[in-house]
């Protein structure tokens, strides 16, 4: 039988096929909305508005998706009317429970009145569901005319790894899943307007700026570009199985020579302990256990919190060492810096969970020495961490990011324009 891979890229090719005798509805005035291409079920709604102002009124996002990735204070567009879909695509796995579905593969597709004739694609950042991209990028997105598209990635939660045939697959869904909703978001939009989107720009945070940079190597001809807010990095010599472990065998003992010698900035010990807590450990264990379950033998993501020197513990976890298998299974995620299209990365300095040192420069460095420069702005931002979760707790010391993402947006929109390159995020994103 053909593999679940296997099937689930079929899939995707094929919703492009999905649109004979079909025809395109009005501009977005509250008439029924469109199919979406290859969605299993869908539902639609007219909404006075779309961003989480309204939303969060109407019942149309679920705040828990959101929760703690920006500060309190970012500010709100005002109303943006217009067509909301949610649905999903066929997936066996059932990780996602929004809406009572329990199904994966789903999708939000916002569709404002006043289009300006463009598309941004998303997927969510860690293991969240589909609304996680909210409040930090469909709120700036809508309020400026953009139709919106997410995607849940097709699993999600701390259990993600349980989808999936062999190491990997779960990972390898979310790049196939964000295609198949470039594909049937671009489609969709084209019917709802009667034109195709102009532009398609992919943008993502943390998990989704690893999608944006996977999709820019491997999928160039959906997009025209694409903002990347620290994105995961994965290679075989950088990846968080091999900074996360020695953080975790340091921690306990305070050794701050041992996590800075591990990639984390100097500056950072504040955050250490929180990010001790809540990433690291939850972090390498399930991410190993995706790509390396036969590490702990019969557990399932290990022994959380571990003592060194246990048995199968994950603070003793040595990625160069471990059998090709498990190289292989990261490989099939891995990141070349071979993109096809303009891409805008930014990244904070004091990221405590993926270290600029280990990720952005080593990926601005691959994108150089591919040849592909040109298609390259790289902005590291004094100050900012991984998230904004914490910049309401140390105001005095971490730089929020969220406005310095919306100041690249809009850069990578006056670049694609043709004006001339200009590094605005150093004065215009506090």
């Amino acid at each position: 039988m053909p593999s679940r891979t296997a099937l689930l890229s079929a899939a995707v090719l094929a919703s492009t096929l999905l649109v004979a005798g079909e025809s395109a509805a009005q501009p977005a005035d509250c008439r029924p909305a469109v199919r979406v291409p290859g969605a299993a079920h869908q539902e639609s709604a007219c909404l006075d508005d779309l961003t989480t102002t309204g939303t969060l009124e109407s019942g149309h996002t679920v705040q828990a998706d959101w929760a703690g990735l920006t500060a309190k204070d970012l500010p709100a567009p005002s109303e943006v009317p217009g067509i909301q879909i949610d649905g999903y695509f066929p997936d066996a796995s059932t990780t996602n429970t929004n809406h009572g579905w329990n199904h994966d593969a789903q999708f939000v597709l916002r569709l404002p009145q006043r289009w300006n004739g463009d598309l941004v694609i998303t997927g969510t950042p860690g293991n969240r569901r589909q609304y996680a991209n909210d409040r930090a990028i469909a709120d700036q997105a809508l309020a400026a005319g953009y139709a919106f598209a997410a995607t849940d990635k097709g699993n999600t939660g701390a259990e993600f790894f349980t989808d999936g045939d062999r190491p990997g697959d779960a990972l390898v869904e979310w790049n196939q899943r964000v295609t198949q909703l470039a594909v049937a978001a671009k489609i969709t939009t084209s019917r709802y307007y009667g034109r195709p989107p102009s532009r398609t720009i992919a943008a993502g945070l943390s998990n989704g700026g690893y999608l944006v940079r996977w999709q820019l190597e491997n999928r160039p001809w959906l997009y025209d570009g694409g903002v990347d807010w620290e994105g995961t990095l994965w290679t075989q010599q950088d990846n968080p199985l091999t900074f996360l472990p020695p953080a975790l065998r340091a921690f306990p003992a305070r050794d701050e020579s041992a996590i800075l010698a591990a990639g984390f900035a100097p500056g950072s010990q504040f955050l250490w302990d929180y990010h001790y807590r809540v990433y690291w450990d939850l972090t390498q264990r399930i991410y190993r256990e995706e790509l390396d379950p036969g590490y702990d033998g019969d557990r399932l993501a290990g022994i959380p919190f571990c003592t060194s020197g246990t048995e199968g513990c994950d603070a003793d976890y040595d990625y160069a060492d471990r059998p090709a298998e498990v190289h292989r299974a990261v490989q099939r995620i891995a990141l070349t810096g071979r993109i096809g299209k303009p891409l805008i990365t930014l990244h904070g300095t004091l990221d405590t969970l993926l270290p600029i040192s280990r990720d952005s420069d080593v990926y601005a460095r691959m994108v150089a020495e591919s040849g592909r420069s040109d298609l390259h702005r790289y902005h590291r931002v004094e100050g900012g961490n991984h998230t904004d979760g914490l910049v309401d707790e140390f105001p005095d010391r971490l730089r929020p990011l969220a406005p310095c993402f919306r100041t690249a947006f809009t850069e990578l929109e006056g670049w694609l324009d043709g004006n001339p390159a200009a590094d605005t995020i150093g004065s215009t994103c506090s």
